[in-house]
């Protein structure tokens, strides 16, 4: 991509530890890398022509290692979720590199990169996407079986997942028979039932109540205990506080990287102000 015939090299700062991502590994199955779950080197994405030409995303250089809650804050229009989606194999990107779990994505055909995103990724959205002719189980069956599980094994998988979020009581509800901190619940669980290797959360908390939101807080601090990765977009700074690293965006640039300490479970009803 070029302005004024010139093509245009990443203005945000590197999110590397060492300074920049330099050039991604060889590909590999995610989940095989050593190094960082997500990774991009001059990503960007560019939307319209000429003069409508918006840069959405602009150059961004980001390596997430795996394990690590990613908060991405922003005013809005700042590129936070055209990011997540090009992260998630959801967009693609006009320049640049994506890489998940070792593995080059922005040059993946659309069938390998709809097996990727089954397989490897689970999205969590701010209206939460569930089918409301199905029961809150059946919704989270529905990617396990997707990605190929027998009907069994999606079965169990979702029950147990509900257990987890605490829904047991309410699997077998529909949509509309759940409040909207209920229905996250079952979108997370969704999320998380073919064992991402990354979950991307976009305003997850949005359209939720404090106590709800307190709920999801909670278990997005349980899947930091274990080892999740995970990257949430959000305009909150309360829910930013409770990661281990916020990166600010800025015009599809990056602005800031600031890696916080006593993010997750620790402290959490006190650090958000509400009660636990």
């Amino acid at each position: 991509m070029t302005r004024d015939g010139q093509r245009v090299r990443g203005r945000s700062r590197p999110g590397g530890a060492d300074g920049g991502p330099g050039t991604g590994p060889a590909g590999r199955e995610p989940g095989a890398a050593a190094g960082p779950a997500l990774r991009t080197v001059g990503l960007s994405r560019v939307y319209g022509e000429d003069e409508s030409m918006v840069w959405a995303v602009d150059g961004v250089d980001l390596d997430v290692p795996a394990g690590q809650t990613l908060a991405v804050t922003g005013p809005s229009g700042c590129g936070k979720s055209t990011l997540l989606h090009l992260l998630g194999g959801l967009d693609r990107p006009t320049d640049g590199e994506a890489w998940l779990g070792g593995l080059r994505i922005d040059h993946l055909g659309e069938r390998a990169l709809a097996r990727l995103r089954r397989r490897a990724v689970g999205f969590v959205f701010q209206d939460h996407h569930l089918m409301h002719e199905l029961t809150a189980a059946e919704n989270v069956e529905l990617p396990a079986l997707l990605a190929g599980a027998a009907p069994r094994t999606a079965r169990v998988r979702a029950a147990a997942l509900l257990d987890r979020v605490g829904l047991t009581g309410r699997a077998r509800h529909l949509p509309s028979e759940l409040s909207g901190g209920q229905r996250q619940r079952v979108a997370i669980a969704r999320a998380l039932v073919n064992e991402p290797l990354v979950v991307l959360a976009d305003e997850p908390t949005g359209n939720l109540d404090s106590a709800a939101t307190l709920d999801i807080l909670r278990l997005f601090a349980e899947l930091r205990a274990g080892g999740q990765t995970l990257v949430v977009v959000t305009h909150d700074e309360r829910v930013a506080a409770t990661a281990d690293r916020v990166v600010s965006m800025r015009d599809g640039t990056l602005a800031g990287d600031t890696r916080l300490d006593g993010g997750g479970s620790t402290g959490l009803g006190s650090l958000l102000g509400w009660e636990g």
